[in-house]
């Protein structure tokens, strides 16, 4: 029988983040960000919800072409751009809006003589200090792009270093360079991204770019998802695969981490770092156990982890074991292994198998 290790993918609980954004953004138009494979949620499954959203962002050409192959004839950000000059041929024939941030980009489209698509996007670095032109260019890149043969429409973008702390020192200062920068520039902006969304409706401008929101997931270490009033997209289960009974002052898993207290009942799970359970997960950290939760005792190996049954004395071989999802956010998970629900989501390996639900 094949290992029952699972990613649950509920189109309906994304059709229902979506609309929540729509409502949450008013008039603003929406581009959903599905680079990543939909942020590990894979786009085949994800696609039929997002029909209706103005445009998809992804990374790379790959997943631009992925989409077209899937069927989806909408407008698409190209959110990197191209980087040489054999991209462009493909980027045209794709249908693809590209992003701008650096001369270099620029300077490729200038000798093509003609841009891929008629609406572009001209990033501008802000203080973020990783792609943009400078606020000093962004004049001169904004006419020179409006020269190019073909483009009708060049939207001014930026991103946000700090959109999802409380302190909105270096956000304020990144929106008043932006705003100094493009002053006189007849463009649609796109400043939110998904945490900017939450924190004040007078950054949503003509665009917001949303990713992590969509998937049922905060941005915010404040709040779950489910708090926000989101449903999340994915559920990953497996099942115990056997249950120990381990004696007091025995250890448990590599390297002894952790030392029973008493004498324990340990269940194992079929799940573990080659499937994208973090390894860095601590101690206690929770998985639901028949609906139970129990915590994580000793260090997470390749294929499976260990889980004490306290909470859970019926527990059986085969029960069912949510690793994250549905009642148990995959927000906690990712704060017991001190890293981000992005990561998460994103790291799930082809070994696991995938099942859509809804959207029938």
């Amino acid at each position: 029988m094949a290992r029952n290790t699972l990613a649950h993918i509920n189109v309906d609980a994304l059709t229902h983040n979506v609309a929540w954004v729509r409502q949450r953004i008013g008039r603003s138009r929406l581009m959903a960000v599905v680079k990543a494979d939909a942020y590990g949620h894979r786009l085949d499954l994800c696609l039929p919800a997002l029909a209706e959203v103005d445009l998809l962002g992804v990374a790379t050409i790959e997943e631009a072409r992925y989409l077209r192959q899937l069927g989806h004839r909408g407008a698409i950000a190209l959110m990197e751009g191209v980087i040489h000059e054999a991209d462009l041929a493909v980027a045209a024939e794709l249908g693809l809006e590209l992003t701008i941030h650096h001369a270099e980009q620029l300077n490729l489209l200038e000798q093509a003589g003609q841009a891929p698509a008629a609406r572009l996007w001209l990033k501008v670095d802000s203080g973020m200090n990783r792609l943009g032109v400078p606020p000093s260019e962004a004049a001169a890149a904004y006419t020179r792009l409006r020269r190019l043969d073909g483009v009708e429409q060049v939207n001014l973008v930026s991103h946000f270093a700090s959109a999802d702390e409380a302190d909105r020192a270096l956000l304020d200062r990144q929106v008043q360079r932006f705003d100094q920068a493009v002053m006189g520039l007849e463009a649609e902006h796109c400043l939110a991204n998904s945490a900017a969304v939450l924190k004040d409706p007078a950054l949503h401008r003509d665009w917001v770019r949303v990713g992590i929101l969509l998937y049922g997931i905060s941005p915010l270490a404040t709040h779950t998802g489910a708090e926000l009033g989101l449903k999340p997209v994915m559920t990953v289960s497996s099942e115990l695969m056997a249950i120990n009974e381990v004696k007091e002052g025995e250890v448990i898993g590599y390297g002894g981490r952790y030392r029973a207290p008493q004498d324990l009942r340990v269940g194992v799970v079929a799940m573990g770092y080659g499937d994208g359970y973090p390894r860095s997960a601590a101690d206690g950290t929770p998985l639901l156990v028949a609906g139970t939760r129990c915590p994580l005792v000793g260090r997470v190996s390749m294929d499976m982890i260990t889980v004490d049954l306290t909470n859970c004395p019926e527990a059986r071989i085969g029960d069912r074991v949510i690793v994250w999802g549905g009642d148990l956010p995959v927000e906690t998970v990712a704060a017991q292994a001190d890293t981000i629900p992005w990561d998460l989501v994103c790291r799930i390996t082809r070994r696991v198998r995938y099942r859509r639900h809804g959207l029938q």
